[in-house]
């Protein structure tokens, strides 16, 4: 499985622990690669464009709080991005929603933050007619608002 991950300086080190920690993945980086100061919509819209292409089938965006790079992830058409803190939170985003990137503070403990994307990207959408119904609302809201 391919995976994206991308991050802005607050998250730098942790998407280099994420990169060295993760196994059983193929990882692409698309910055940022250093921990000098940039934007997080730079790099949270170029992640959500490659998930969207399939170039990547999954992502992992990080930034400070990890909520500014996950809004930005979801500004683009067909992507759903969670802010996750916790290991089930991370389960749910996939199991629920079909979440195709997982956010995350860079202030999230190493460990965990592993384990939750573990959790993420080990997570099968369930394809309830429940959760697939409520997808389908926010995919017709896209198309008909063109976001």
């Amino acid at each position: 499985m391919k995976i994206g991950i991308a991050s802005d300086h607050r998250g730098y080190e942790l998407k280099e622990f994420l990169k060295n920690n993760l196994t059983g993945y193929e990882i692409v980086d698309y910055g940022t690669n250093s921990s000098d100061s940039v934007d997080y919509p730079d790099y949270g819209i170029l992640l959500a464009e490659k998930v969207k292409s399939k170039e990547v089938e999954y992502g992992i965006a990080i930034c400070g709080s990890g909520i500014g790079i996950s809004i930005a992830c979801n500004k683009v058409k067909g992507i759903r991005c969670s802010k996750v803190s916790t290991v089930k939170e991370a389960e749910y985003t996939r199991n629920d929603n079909d979440a195709n990137i997982v956010a995350l503070s860079s202030e999230t403990k190493k460990k965990l933050a592993l384990k939750i994307v573990q959790k993420f990207l080990s997570t099968s959408f369930s394809n309830d007619e429940r959760h697939l119904r409520r997808i389908e609302k926010i995919k017709k809201y896209e198309e008909e608002h063109e976001c």
